[in-house]
């Protein structure tokens, strides 16, 4: 995410009505700038190395709290730890490589389309969908 996307993240935190505290900037900030899906220990390692007094229990409230209001997604993949991402500006999904835990962002129009379809041929409209790819590297 870019320095602009991580401003907007915050101004979308003001719209939302929250406040814009010391540790919930430092949330946010590290947030926006992962590129990867960091569970909430992960994330208190990267968010102290910014704010050493933030604690692990403000970091989980503080998660859960910009997840209500949309501002981060939760994202719950087979090793069972919630992960989290700053909510997208456009969809996208999931690659994940079961040896590593690595997480791949990915984008397919010609999936998009193909979900529509089948929907479509079932009777159904999407409202929403998320997809998560389980994979391993190639041998």
């Amino acid at each position: 995410m870019t320095r602009s996307e991580s401003r907007n993240l915050m101004q979308r935190c003001r719209e939302a009505g929250l406040r814009l505290t010391g540790p919930r900037q430092a949330i946010l900030k590290v947030l926006a700038e992962s590129d990867d899906h960091p569970d909430v220990e992960e994330l208190h390692r990267r968010v102290v190395e910014i704010e050493p007094g933030i604690n692990l229990a403000t970091v989980y409230r503080t998660v859960n709290t910009l997840a209500e209001h949309r501002l981060v997604e939760k994202h719950s993949f087979a090793d069972g730890r919630a992960r989290y991402e700053a909510a997208p500006p456009t969809h996208h999904d999931h690659f994940i490589n079961v040896e590593t835990g690595e997480v791949v962002e990915f984008r397919s129009d010609e999936i998009e389309r193909l979900q529509q379809k089948i929907a479509q041929e079932f009777g159904f409209q999407i409202v929403s969908h998320r997809l998560d790819i389980y994979v391993k590297p190639q041998d």
